[in-house]
């Protein structure tokens, strides 16, 4: 009896044991503290590989994209293309009739009256005269007039008018610009004048009148008093694609020529037009450096053609300026600017008596192209209307 108690109390207290220890563990697993969350986000980092994923189809680390700034882009100037000689002489004839017209019209009034008395004759040398064509050139026409309305009779006044005039411009003028050199080097075309004449404008319209023809062309800006006149030179190369040679401000004029011609010369040009500074006919010291321009020139290749700018409205005193500048440079031709909107076109018999060189080519407005090639026959074409 009492072993079977002590056994029944044994196995009582093993259970008692083995459900304080089972409870025990329970307590402990449920009291064990959570994992925090992990709040940290890592933008550039790369995710952790997954072994059940191919590496080629994990995703690929973040990236950040440059952007190269923009290239600009350099658009290459469009180079204008000169007018022709053959347009410029139609517009010729057209500005003309317009602004020297009167002259015609005056002279074949009065050489169609019924009777050509004395005072018809003072009418026409005063009308003549008016026109800047000069005393002695009026007297000569005048009295070929006379003589050949007095043998041929007076029905055909204007085909006499017509000749006489186209004899007192000088149809055989030699009026070609001589613009090409000869052995490889380039043909130098000076271009002279007083203040205001126009000069820096003229050489570009004669640029692009060379360009026109296909020929190379370089400028020389040698007015190195004026800023603006290199500036302005500048934009006329600019438009027709010539190249400009320039110095600093107030350099020597000479110095500029001398590497404009140089630079045409190195380049194989056909033509360097140099651009001089404006001078008053009076002030010898001014001539004396437009002589040394040339002369330096000339040391490197001749110069072909020294073109002196007249305003058409300056009558007398473009005579004066005439007779200087040839003593100054030896002129080879006259360009005359401003003849549209003037009756003075008789300047141009005057200036050719005066110097006895030809006037070869005549301004005719403010646009680019408005400077043509002298043709007598056309000046007085429009002279008549």
């Amino acid at each position: 009896m009492d072993s079977l108690a002590l056994l029944i109390l044994l196995i009582a207290v093993v259970g008692v044991a083995l459900v304080a220890l089972v409870a025990g563990l329970v307590v402990s697993g449920r009291r064990k503290p959570r994992p925090l969350p992990d709040t940290h986000t890592d933008v550039l980092g790369t995710p952790p590989a997954d072994p059940d994923v191919p590496t080629e189809l994990s995703a690929p680390p973040a990236t950040i994209d440059v952007l190269e700034p923009p290239v600009p882009v350099v658009e290459e100037p469009v180079l204008e293309r000169p007018e022709g000689t053959a347009s410029r002489l139609v517009r010729l004839r057209q500005r003309l009739a317009g602004s020297q017209g009167a002259l015609g019209r005056g002279l074949l009034a009065l050489l169609s009256r019924d009777k050509l008395d004395e005072d018809t004759w003072e009418s026409i040398e005063d009308t003549l005269l008016t026109a800047d064509i000069g005393v002695a050139p009026t007297q000569e026409l005048v009295e070929r007039l006379r003589t050949r309305l007095r043998v041929e009779g007076e029905g055909d006044a204007r085909s006499i008018l017509r000749e006489e005039l186209v004899a007192l411009v000088g149809p055989d003028m030699d009026r070609r610009l001589q613009v090409t050199g000869a052995d490889g080097r380039p043909g130098v075309v000076l271009v002279v004048g007083v203040n205001g004449a126009g000069k820096t404008t003229t050489v570009g319209k004669i640029a692009r009148i060379l360009v026109a023809e296909d020929l190379r062309v370089v400028l020389g800006a040698a007015d190195t008093f004026r800023a603006a006149a290199v500036d302005q030179l500048a934009t006329w190369g600019e438009r027709v694609g010539v190249e400009v040679v320039r110095g600093e401000e107030a350099a020597d004029p000479a110095s500029v020529a001398f590497r404009a011609v140089e630079s045409g010369t190195t380049a194989g040009v056909d033509t360097v037009i140099v651009d001089t500074a404006g001078r008053l006919q009076n002030k010898q010291g001014l001539m004396d450096e437009l002589g040394k321009v040339k002369r330096v020139i000339e040391k490197q290749a001749p110069v072909t053609e020294v073109l002196l700018v007249l305003d058409a409205t300056t009558g007398q005193n473009g005579l004066i300026q005439a007779r200087v500048f040839s003593e100054a440079v030896a002129v080879t031709g006259i360009v005359l600017t401003k003849l549209d909107g003037s009756a003075k076109g008789g300047i141009v018999v005057q200036v050719q008596r005066e110097l006895g060189v030809p006037v070869k080519l005549v301004g005719l407005g403010e646009g680019p192209d408005d400077l043509a090639p002298f043709d007598a026959g056309a000046f007085v074409d429009a002279l008549l209307g």
